[in-house]
């Protein structure tokens, strides 16, 4: 019998290379890779299910996993985690001092239920007093006009979330002032061309990420892996052996890092960039498997459901295919 012809769609992440060029084979399969950004990805998942086997969206996969409408099954594989605090951009003139000011604000998204938007939501409530009441949240591309949500929400009566302008986009409006602060997992061009009103919410994001995470132990996952549930079920062995690459494509990624003889990254620093994630996070900073991330799936799927976005609260272990949540030892 031969190997399974599998379409396989991620980003092109330094811990993806392994197996896009080879170094790393996966069990029983021949791949197709696509590396697309994220969100051409969710788009054509959530819409039509078109990979095999592709990076999802945590949010996005919860609120279709809760409705039991979820074409794809989880792998504990996170293609993508980031600390948050650097996703919130505020106008300078509108008396944002600090976080809690942003109360009675409105604040720009390019998707309500993004994963990013959860995490920052989360600690904007729980460490200032913000909740998702207490704003108006305005709705539309962040570059681009048209932008929709991918999925229906059915959010709490009392979040008031409208539509930009059809003519608009967010950082367009931020660059105005017709809103005054955004949230998203992309720096809007208006930030990075250097608006002379428009900053960073928190003055120093990675010491404020750092303190929480110092409190929390949270680092928070953006994205995992998902195979088609019925690719799943004909071939149970495919979740694990998607696991077993994974891991080892990262581990690869993590080993060329860490050799410093030549830098691998065109960035200076790498190697105390990587010794201070390390002792902030521990030496598995970026573990993949489901027991060391449970704590971290917990809390969000907690935070998921109080937001209205999952019509039931999920345990972590519902994520993903039965065969991936214990993993074997030599």
């Amino acid at each position: 019998m031969g190997k399974l012809n599998l379409s396989v769609a991620v980003g092109n992440y330094d811990r993806m290379r392994p197996l896009v060029d080879g170094e790393v084979q996966i069990d029983g399969v021949d791949p197709v890779f696509m590396l697309q950004d994220p969100e051409e990805i969710f788009f054509r998942a959530f819409r039509h299910a078109d990979y095999d086997v592709c990076e999802l969206s945590l949010s996005s996969y919860s609120v279709k996993t809760a409705a039991g409408t979820s074409p794809y099954i989880g792998v504990p594989v996170f293609p993508s985690r980031a600390f948050r605090h650097t996703s919130i951009y505020v106008r300078n003139d509108r008396g944002i001092d600090s976080p809690a000011d942003l109360k009675g604000k409105r604040i720009g998204v390019p998707e309500y239920q993004l994963t990013a938007n959860v995490w920052a939501r989360l600690f904007l409530e729980e460490d200032h007093g913000v909740k998702a009441s207490d704003v108006t949240w305005v709705r539309g591309g962040y570059e681009e006009t048209g932008r929709e949500e991918k999925i229906k929400l059915n959010l709490p009566a009392d979040v008031r979330l409208e539509n930009a302008p059809s003519n608009a986009t967010i950082t367009g409006l931020l660059a105005s002032g017709e809103i005054d602060a955004v949230i998203g997992p992309r720096a809007p061009s208006c930030f990075t061309n250097g608006h002379p009103n428009v900053k960073y919410l928190y003055d120093d994001p990675q010491k404020a990420a750092a303190d929480w995470y110092t409190r929390t132990k949270l680092f928070p996952i953006m994205h995992l892996l998902g195979v088609r549930r019925t690719l799943a079920e004909q071939h149970p062995w495919l979740p694990g052996a998607l696991a077993k690459a994974f891991e080892k494509s990262k581990a690869v990624a993590l080993a060329k890092l860490s050799d410093t003889s030549a830098t691998k990254v065109t960035l200076p620093f790498v190697e105390e960039q990587l010794r201070a994630a390390r002792q902030l996070l521990g030496h598995d900073f970026w573990s993949y498997g489901f027991e060391p991330n449970r704590h971290v799936l917990s809390r969000f799927l907690k935070r998921h459901h109080e937001e209205g976005l999952s019509s039931r609260l999920l345990q972590p272990e519902e994520l993903f295919h039965p065969a991936t949540l214990e993993s074997f030892k030599i």
